[in-house]
Protein backbone atom coordinates (compact mmCIF):
# COMPACT_ATOMS: atom_id res chain seq x y z
CA UNK A 1 0.00 0.00 0.00
CA UNK A 2 1.73 3.40 -1.11
CA UNK A 3 0.75 6.18 0.95
CA UNK A 4 -1.03 7.60 -2.25
CA UNK A 5 -3.76 5.02 -1.90
CA UNK A 6 -6.83 5.37 0.06
CA UNK A 7 -8.81 2.92 2.25
CA UNK A 8 -12.31 2.05 1.50
CA UNK A 9 -14.24 -0.53 3.57
CA UNK A 10 -17.13 -2.08 1.95
CA UNK A 11 -19.97 -3.85 3.59
CA UNK A 12 -22.80 -6.02 2.15
CA UNK A 13 -25.32 -7.42 4.06
CA UNK A 14 -28.60 -8.45 2.78
CA UNK A 15 -29.46 -12.45 2.20
CA UNK A 16 -27.03 -15.52 2.29
CA UNK A 17 -26.68 -17.13 -1.35
CA UNK A 18 -23.99 -18.06 -3.51
CA UNK A 19 -21.91 -15.75 -6.09
CA UNK A 20 -22.15 -13.00 -3.45
CA UNK A 21 -18.78 -13.18 -2.62
CA UNK A 22 -17.54 -13.55 -6.49
CA UNK A 23 -19.21 -10.45 -7.15
CA UNK A 24 -18.62 -8.54 -5.22
CA UNK A 25 -14.18 -9.72 -5.75
CA UNK A 26 -15.01 -9.53 -9.49
CA UNK A 27 -16.02 -5.66 -9.12
CA UNK A 28 -13.22 -4.87 -7.00
CA UNK A 29 -10.44 -6.80 -8.88
CA UNK A 30 -11.95 -4.24 -12.08
CA UNK A 31 -10.28 -1.36 -9.59
CA UNK A 32 -7.06 -2.98 -9.05
CA UNK A 33 -7.44 -3.06 -5.37
CA UNK A 34 -5.24 -4.68 -2.36
CA UNK A 35 -7.04 -6.65 0.19
CA UNK A 36 -6.38 -5.79 3.55
CA UNK A 37 -9.08 -7.72 5.64
CA UNK A 38 -11.90 -9.81 5.09
CA UNK A 39 -14.46 -10.80 7.54
CA UNK A 40 -18.07 -12.18 7.00
CA UNK A 41 -20.85 -13.84 9.44
CA UNK A 42 -23.94 -15.58 8.36
CA UNK A 43 -26.66 -15.10 11.21
CA UNK A 44 -30.06 -16.69 10.44
CA UNK A 45 -29.09 -16.65 6.78
CA UNK A 46 -28.65 -12.85 6.69
CA UNK A 47 -24.73 -12.32 5.66
CA UNK A 48 -22.75 -9.35 6.62
CA UNK A 49 -19.31 -9.50 4.94
CA UNK A 50 -16.68 -6.80 5.25
CA UNK A 51 -13.78 -6.17 2.90
CA UNK A 52 -10.86 -3.55 3.79
CA UNK A 53 -9.22 -2.72 0.98
CA UNK A 54 -6.81 -0.04 -0.56
CA UNK A 55 -7.81 1.68 -3.09
CA UNK A 56 -4.64 3.68 -5.73
CA UNK A 57 -7.12 4.86 -7.96
CA UNK A 58 -10.58 7.17 -7.84
CA UNK A 59 -12.40 5.47 -4.28
CA UNK A 60 -15.75 7.31 -6.05
CA UNK A 61 -15.99 5.52 -8.91
CA UNK A 62 -15.26 2.19 -7.26
CA UNK A 63 -18.01 3.15 -4.79
CA UNK A 64 -20.24 3.36 -8.11
CA UNK A 65 -19.41 0.00 -9.27
CA UNK A 66 -19.84 -1.30 -6.31
CA UNK A 67 -22.93 -0.22 -5.81
CA UNK A 68 -24.23 -1.49 -9.36
CA UNK A 69 -22.41 -4.85 -8.87
CA UNK A 70 -24.24 -5.91 -5.76
CA UNK A 71 -27.58 -5.06 -7.15
CA UNK A 72 -27.58 -7.26 -9.47
CA UNK A 73 -27.12 -10.28 -6.66
CA UNK A 74 -30.12 -8.16 -4.53
CA UNK A 75 -27.07 -7.21 -1.63
CA UNK A 76 -27.42 -3.79 0.53
CA UNK A 77 -23.52 -2.38 0.25
CA UNK A 78 -22.09 0.16 2.18
CA UNK A 79 -18.78 2.02 1.27
CA UNK A 80 -16.61 3.89 3.31
CA UNK A 81 -14.04 6.06 1.81
CA UNK A 82 -10.61 6.83 3.65
CA UNK A 83 -11.09 4.78 7.27
CA UNK A 84 -8.14 3.90 9.52
CA UNK A 85 -6.59 0.92 8.03
CA UNK A 86 -4.87 -0.25 11.26
CA UNK A 87 -7.16 -2.69 11.91
CA UNK A 88 -5.70 -4.97 8.70
CA UNK A 89 -3.72 -8.45 8.61
CA UNK A 90 -0.78 -6.47 8.78
CA UNK A 91 -0.89 -4.82 12.46
CA UNK A 92 -4.21 -6.54 13.75
CA UNK A 93 -5.03 -5.75 17.84
CA UNK A 94 -5.13 -9.92 19.25
CA UNK A 95 -7.59 -10.95 21.49
CA UNK A 96 -6.62 -10.96 25.11
CA UNK A 97 -9.17 -13.60 26.55
CA UNK A 98 -12.15 -15.50 25.44
CA UNK A 99 -15.06 -15.72 27.46
CA UNK A 100 -17.36 -18.73 26.95
CA UNK A 101 -21.02 -18.12 28.27
CA UNK A 102 -23.23 -21.20 28.85
CA UNK A 103 -26.82 -22.10 30.04
CA UNK A 104 -30.23 -23.31 29.52
CA UNK A 105 -31.14 -21.12 28.62
CA UNK A 106 -28.83 -18.02 27.82
CA UNK A 107 -31.18 -15.08 28.24
CA UNK A 108 -30.46 -11.88 26.99
CA UNK A 109 -30.49 -10.75 30.51
CA UNK A 110 -27.61 -12.56 31.30
CA UNK A 111 -25.54 -11.48 28.44
CA UNK A 112 -26.36 -7.93 29.07
CA UNK A 113 -25.53 -8.39 32.54
CA UNK A 114 -21.93 -9.75 31.10
CA UNK A 115 -21.22 -7.19 28.77
CA UNK A 116 -22.03 -4.29 31.16
CA UNK A 117 -19.63 -6.15 33.91
CA UNK A 118 -16.72 -6.15 31.23
CA UNK A 119 -17.52 -2.32 30.32
CA UNK A 120 -16.78 -1.59 34.59
CA UNK A 121 -13.90 -3.05 33.94
CA UNK A 122 -12.66 -1.47 30.73
CA UNK A 123 -12.71 -4.85 28.80
CA UNK A 124 -13.44 -4.40 24.71
CA UNK A 125 -15.90 -6.88 23.00
CA UNK A 126 -14.02 -7.51 19.81
CA UNK A 127 -16.40 -10.63 18.44
CA UNK A 128 -19.18 -12.82 19.45
CA UNK A 129 -20.03 -16.19 17.86
CA UNK A 130 -22.58 -18.95 18.96
CA UNK A 131 -20.86 -22.45 20.06
CA UNK A 132 -23.54 -24.45 20.46
CA UNK A 133 -27.12 -25.13 20.76
CA UNK A 134 -27.13 -28.86 22.07
CA UNK A 135 -27.14 -29.93 24.86
CA UNK A 136 -26.56 -25.91 26.45
CA UNK A 137 -26.82 -22.90 24.55
CA UNK A 138 -22.83 -21.55 24.14
CA UNK A 139 -21.54 -18.14 23.15
CA UNK A 140 -18.12 -17.11 22.87
CA UNK A 141 -17.07 -13.78 23.33
CA UNK A 142 -13.38 -12.76 22.46
CA UNK A 143 -12.05 -9.60 24.52
CA UNK A 144 -9.17 -7.52 24.87
CA UNK A 145 -8.58 -6.15 28.72
CA UNK A 146 -7.23 -2.97 28.87
CA UNK A 147 -3.88 -3.94 31.17
CA UNK A 148 -3.09 -6.80 28.50
CA UNK A 149 -3.79 -4.59 25.35
CA UNK A 150 -1.83 -7.05 22.81
CA UNK A 151 0.69 -5.20 20.65
CA UNK A 152 0.72 -5.24 16.66
CA UNK A 153 3.17 -7.68 15.46
CA UNK A 154 4.05 -7.76 11.64
CA UNK A 155 3.14 -10.79 10.19
CA UNK A 156 6.45 -12.33 9.64
CA UNK A 157 7.80 -11.79 13.26
CA UNK A 158 6.91 -14.88 14.81
CA UNK A 159 8.04 -13.69 18.57
CA UNK A 160 5.84 -13.60 21.27
CA UNK A 161 4.67 -10.03 22.39
CA UNK A 162 7.15 -9.00 24.99
CA UNK A 163 5.32 -5.83 26.14
CA UNK A 164 2.75 -7.68 27.96
CA UNK A 165 3.90 -8.24 32.04
CA UNK A 166 2.64 -11.51 33.48
CA UNK A 167 1.59 -9.05 36.27
CA UNK A 168 -0.55 -7.41 33.93
CA UNK A 169 -1.94 -10.53 32.79
CA UNK A 170 -2.58 -12.21 35.87
CA UNK A 171 -4.30 -9.01 37.94
CA UNK A 172 -6.28 -8.75 34.31
CA UNK A 173 -7.97 -12.36 34.85
CA UNK A 174 -8.77 -12.22 38.33
CA UNK A 175 -10.61 -9.09 37.89
CA UNK A 176 -12.08 -10.62 34.87
CA UNK A 177 -12.73 -14.03 36.36
CA UNK A 178 -13.94 -12.98 40.04
CA UNK A 179 -16.25 -10.10 38.48
CA UNK A 180 -18.15 -12.33 35.67
CA UNK A 181 -18.67 -15.43 37.91
CA UNK A 182 -20.72 -12.66 40.48
CA UNK A 183 -22.98 -12.56 37.29
CA UNK A 184 -22.68 -15.98 36.56
CA UNK A 185 -24.02 -16.79 39.94
CA UNK A 186 -27.18 -14.23 39.94
CA UNK A 187 -27.97 -15.35 36.47
CA UNK A 188 -27.94 -18.76 36.38
CA UNK A 189 -25.09 -19.47 33.83
CA UNK A 190 -21.72 -20.46 33.53
CA UNK A 191 -19.18 -18.55 32.36
CA UNK A 192 -15.37 -19.22 31.83
CA UNK A 193 -12.68 -17.27 31.41
CA UNK A 194 -9.22 -18.20 29.26
CA UNK A 195 -6.66 -16.51 27.62
CA UNK A 196 -7.03 -16.21 23.74
CA UNK A 197 -4.52 -17.05 21.08
CA UNK A 198 -2.41 -19.86 20.74
CA UNK A 199 -2.18 -20.66 24.51
CA UNK A 200 -5.88 -21.67 24.46
CA UNK A 201 -5.44 -23.34 21.01
CA UNK A 202 -2.47 -25.37 22.44
CA UNK A 203 -4.61 -27.58 24.80
CA UNK A 204 -2.80 -31.44 23.98
CA UNK A 205 -3.97 -34.15 26.78
CA UNK A 206 -6.65 -34.10 29.29
CA UNK A 207 -7.77 -35.96 32.50
CA UNK A 208 -10.95 -36.72 34.10
CA UNK A 209 -11.57 -37.63 37.56
CA UNK A 210 -14.14 -40.79 37.14
CA UNK A 211 -17.10 -40.99 39.83
CA UNK A 212 -19.27 -38.11 39.26
CA UNK A 213 -17.91 -36.87 36.74
CA UNK A 214 -16.94 -39.12 33.63
CA UNK A 215 -19.24 -41.59 35.18
CA UNK A 216 -22.93 -41.11 37.06
CA UNK A 217 -22.59 -42.39 41.08
CA UNK A 218 -20.38 -43.35 42.88
CA UNK A 219 -18.91 -46.94 42.63
CA UNK A 220 -17.92 -47.50 46.08
CA UNK A 221 -21.44 -46.60 46.99
CA UNK A 222 -22.64 -49.28 44.57
CA UNK A 223 -20.49 -51.78 46.02
CA UNK A 224 -21.49 -51.37 49.50
CA UNK A 225 -24.99 -51.65 48.42
CA UNK A 226 -24.12 -55.40 48.32
CA UNK A 227 -23.37 -55.20 51.46
CA UNK A 228 -26.16 -53.70 52.99
CA UNK A 229 -23.97 -50.64 54.08
CA UNK A 230 -24.55 -48.20 51.41
CA UNK A 231 -26.28 -45.20 53.34
CA UNK A 232 -23.15 -45.31 55.62
CA UNK A 233 -21.01 -45.20 53.08
CA UNK A 234 -22.60 -42.75 51.17
CA UNK A 235 -21.88 -40.02 54.58
CA UNK A 236 -18.10 -40.59 54.08
CA UNK A 237 -17.92 -40.21 50.75
CA UNK A 238 -19.80 -37.32 50.49
CA UNK A 239 -18.04 -35.35 53.18
CA UNK A 240 -14.79 -36.60 51.58
CA UNK A 241 -15.65 -34.95 48.86
CA UNK A 242 -16.28 -31.58 51.15
CA UNK A 243 -12.94 -32.01 52.24
CA UNK A 244 -13.93 -32.46 55.44
CA UNK A 245 -12.10 -35.76 56.42
CA UNK A 246 -9.03 -36.95 54.89
CA UNK A 247 -9.89 -38.84 51.64
CA UNK A 248 -6.95 -41.60 52.12
CA UNK A 249 -8.45 -42.17 55.55
CA UNK A 250 -12.26 -42.26 54.34
CA UNK A 251 -11.33 -44.74 51.33
CA UNK A 252 -10.23 -46.79 54.09
CA UNK A 253 -12.99 -46.70 55.87
CA UNK A 254 -15.00 -47.42 53.00
CA UNK A 255 -13.37 -50.48 51.81
CA UNK A 256 -13.07 -51.94 54.94
CA UNK A 257 -17.23 -52.33 54.69
CA UNK A 258 -16.56 -54.23 51.98
CA UNK A 259 -15.15 -56.89 53.58
CA UNK A 260 -16.06 -60.72 52.70
CA UNK A 261 -18.06 -59.77 49.50
CA UNK A 262 -17.43 -62.38 46.56
CA UNK A 263 -15.04 -60.40 44.13
CA UNK A 264 -17.89 -61.41 41.37
CA UNK A 265 -20.00 -57.89 42.53
CA UNK A 266 -17.07 -55.76 40.69
CA UNK A 267 -18.42 -56.88 37.21
CA UNK A 268 -21.75 -56.89 38.81
CA UNK A 269 -21.53 -53.12 38.84
CA UNK A 270 -19.16 -52.65 36.21
CA UNK A 271 -21.65 -53.73 33.88
CA UNK A 272 -24.51 -51.31 35.93
CA UNK A 273 -21.91 -47.97 35.21
CA UNK A 274 -24.13 -45.55 33.24
CA UNK A 275 -21.74 -42.63 31.52
CA UNK A 276 -22.30 -38.62 32.25
CA UNK A 277 -24.54 -38.10 29.39
CA UNK A 278 -22.10 -36.25 26.56
CA UNK A 279 -18.95 -38.20 28.21
CA UNK A 280 -18.65 -40.21 24.90
CA UNK A 281 -18.89 -37.63 22.45
CA UNK A 282 -16.53 -35.52 24.67
CA UNK A 283 -13.94 -38.07 24.39
CA UNK A 284 -14.43 -39.06 20.60
CA UNK A 285 -14.11 -35.33 19.89
CA UNK A 286 -10.88 -34.42 21.89
CA UNK A 287 -9.72 -37.59 20.29
CA UNK A 288 -10.12 -36.55 16.99
CA UNK A 289 -8.44 -33.55 17.49
CA UNK A 290 -5.17 -35.36 18.72
CA UNK A 291 -5.81 -34.92 22.66
CA UNK A 292 -4.22 -37.55 24.63
CA UNK A 293 -6.98 -39.09 26.93
CA UNK A 294 -7.31 -40.27 31.17
CA UNK A 295 -8.46 -40.76 33.96
CA UNK A 296 -7.15 -40.28 37.20
CA UNK A 297 -9.82 -41.68 40.29
CA UNK A 298 -9.90 -42.44 43.83
CA UNK A 299 -12.11 -45.53 42.54
CA UNK A 300 -11.19 -48.80 41.65
CA UNK A 301 -8.84 -50.08 38.68
CA UNK A 302 -10.96 -53.53 38.47
CA UNK A 303 -14.19 -51.33 37.64
CA UNK A 304 -12.23 -48.89 35.68
CA UNK A 305 -10.45 -50.50 33.32
CA UNK A 306 -13.00 -52.14 31.35
CA UNK A 307 -14.21 -48.79 30.80
CA UNK A 308 -10.92 -47.09 29.74
CA UNK A 309 -10.56 -49.81 26.87
CA UNK A 310 -14.20 -49.46 25.74
CA UNK A 311 -13.31 -46.01 25.21
CA UNK A 312 -9.74 -46.09 23.96
CA UNK A 313 -8.13 -44.34 26.76
CA UNK A 314 -4.59 -43.78 27.03
CA UNK A 315 -4.17 -43.63 30.55
CA UNK A 316 -5.54 -45.24 33.80
CA UNK A 317 -4.20 -44.70 37.49
CA UNK A 318 -7.04 -45.79 39.93
CA UNK A 319 -7.18 -47.91 43.50
CA UNK A 320 -6.71 -51.77 43.34
CA UNK A 321 -9.16 -53.87 45.42
CA UNK A 322 -7.63 -56.93 47.36
CA UNK A 323 -9.15 -60.12 46.01
CA UNK A 324 -7.76 -63.35 48.50
CA UNK A 325 -9.83 -66.89 47.67
CA UNK A 326 -12.33 -64.57 45.25
CA UNK A 327 -13.38 -62.43 48.03
CA UNK A 328 -12.61 -58.69 48.91
CA UNK A 329 -10.88 -58.66 52.17
CA UNK A 330 -11.47 -54.96 52.95
CA UNK A 331 -8.55 -53.51 52.13
CA UNK A 332 -6.47 -51.67 48.68
CA UNK A 333 -3.06 -52.90 47.44
CA UNK A 334 -0.37 -50.59 46.88
CA UNK A 335 -0.28 -46.60 47.21
CA UNK A 336 -3.76 -45.09 47.72
CA UNK A 337 -4.83 -42.35 44.61
CA UNK A 338 -5.74 -39.46 46.95
CA UNK A 339 -5.30 -35.90 46.65
CA UNK A 340 -2.00 -35.21 46.16
CA UNK A 341 -1.89 -38.38 44.15
CA UNK A 342 -3.88 -37.04 41.70
CA UNK A 343 -1.51 -34.41 40.66
CA UNK A 344 1.51 -36.65 40.92
CA UNK A 345 -0.45 -38.99 38.43
CA UNK A 346 -1.41 -36.03 35.96
CA UNK A 347 2.25 -34.74 35.88
CA UNK A 348 3.35 -38.24 35.12
CA UNK A 349 1.13 -39.03 31.80
CA UNK A 350 1.70 -35.18 31.07
CA UNK A 351 5.35 -36.04 30.98
CA UNK A 352 5.43 -39.88 29.46
CA UNK A 353 3.35 -37.95 26.49
CA UNK A 354 5.75 -35.00 26.42
CA UNK A 355 2.99 -32.69 26.96
CA UNK A 356 3.72 -29.45 28.90
CA UNK A 357 1.58 -28.80 31.53
CA UNK A 358 0.27 -25.40 30.65
CA UNK A 359 -1.60 -27.85 27.67
CA UNK A 360 -2.57 -29.88 30.26
CA UNK A 361 -6.73 -30.06 30.85
CA UNK A 362 -8.13 -31.73 34.09
CA UNK A 363 -12.19 -32.39 35.15
CA UNK A 364 -13.23 -33.36 38.63
CA UNK A 365 -16.08 -33.01 41.30
CA UNK A 366 -14.63 -33.16 44.50
CA UNK A 367 -11.93 -32.02 47.09
CA UNK A 368 -10.07 -34.35 46.10
CA UNK A 369 -9.25 -33.16 42.38
CA UNK A 370 -7.85 -30.03 44.03
CA UNK A 371 -4.48 -30.38 43.37
CA UNK A 372 -5.21 -31.93 40.00
CA UNK A 373 -7.21 -28.98 38.85
CA UNK A 374 -4.47 -26.99 40.29
CA UNK A 375 -1.38 -28.45 38.30
CA UNK A 376 -3.44 -28.55 35.18
CA UNK A 377 -3.05 -25.58 32.48
CA UNK A 378 -6.95 -25.28 32.85
CA UNK A 379 -8.98 -26.69 35.85
CA UNK A 380 -12.64 -27.56 35.46
CA UNK A 381 -14.83 -27.99 38.19
CA UNK A 382 -17.86 -30.74 36.97
CA UNK A 383 -21.16 -30.27 39.02
CA UNK A 384 -18.58 -29.85 41.90
CA UNK A 385 -18.68 -29.50 45.58
CA UNK A 386 -17.97 -25.61 46.79
CA UNK A 387 -14.34 -26.33 47.92
CA UNK A 388 -13.55 -27.60 43.88
CA UNK A 389 -14.76 -24.30 42.56
CA UNK A 390 -13.50 -21.75 44.84
CA UNK A 391 -10.00 -23.00 43.38
CA UNK A 392 -11.25 -24.36 39.61
CA UNK A 393 -10.26 -22.21 36.44
CA UNK A 394 -13.84 -22.27 35.28
CA UNK A 395 -16.80 -24.12 36.86
CA UNK A 396 -19.63 -26.20 35.08
CA UNK A 397 -23.06 -26.52 36.54
CA UNK A 398 -25.20 -28.28 33.77
CA UNK A 399 -25.03 -31.81 33.80
CA UNK A 400 -23.10 -32.14 30.32
CA UNK A 401 -19.86 -32.74 29.98
CA UNK A 402 -19.47 -31.96 26.34
CA UNK A 403 -19.81 -28.71 27.59
CA UNK A 404 -16.29 -29.35 28.20
CA UNK A 405 -15.92 -29.02 24.29
CA UNK A 406 -17.11 -25.69 24.11
CA UNK A 407 -14.88 -24.22 27.11
CA UNK A 408 -11.92 -25.35 24.79
CA UNK A 409 -13.84 -23.32 21.67
CA UNK A 410 -14.96 -26.76 19.83
CA UNK A 411 -18.21 -25.63 18.31
CA UNK A 412 -21.33 -27.89 18.42
CA UNK A 413 -21.34 -28.13 14.52
CA UNK A 414 -18.30 -28.96 14.70
CA UNK A 415 -18.73 -31.66 16.59
CA UNK A 416 -21.72 -33.24 14.67
CA UNK A 417 -20.47 -32.44 11.21
CA UNK A 418 -17.44 -34.69 12.40
CA UNK A 419 -20.15 -37.50 13.95
CA UNK A 420 -21.63 -37.00 10.40
CA UNK A 421 -19.10 -38.38 8.67
CA UNK A 422 -18.78 -41.48 10.92
CA UNK A 423 -22.33 -42.10 10.49
CA UNK A 424 -23.04 -40.97 14.10
CA UNK A 425 -26.46 -38.81 13.61
CA UNK A 426 -28.62 -38.31 16.73
CA UNK A 427 -29.51 -36.27 19.69
CA UNK A 428 -30.47 -37.71 22.53
CA UNK A 429 -33.93 -35.82 23.97
CA UNK A 430 -33.16 -34.35 27.18
CA UNK A 431 -34.93 -34.89 29.87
Amino acid sequence: MSASDTTVLVTVTGPDKPGVTSVLLAALSNNSVSLLDVEQVVIRGRLTLGVLVSCPSDPEALQDQLEDAMATVGMNVDVEIGVNGQNSFSGAKLSTHAVVVLGSPVTARAVSAISRKLAEQGVNIDSIRGLADYPVTGLELLVTAPSTEAVTVPMDDTRAPSAISETDVSVAETRLRTGLAEVAVKEGVDVAVERAGLARRAKRLIVFDVDSTLIQGEVIEMLAAHAGVEEEVRKVTEAAMRGEIDFAESLRQRVATLAGLDASVIDEVAERIELTPGARTTIRTLRRIGFRCGVVSGGFRQVIEPLARELELDFVQANTLEVVDGKLTGHVVGEIVDRPAKAVALRRFASEMGVAMEQTVAVGDGANDIDMLNAAGLGIAFQAKPALREVADTALSHPYLDAVLFILGVTREEVEAADARDGIRRRVPLG
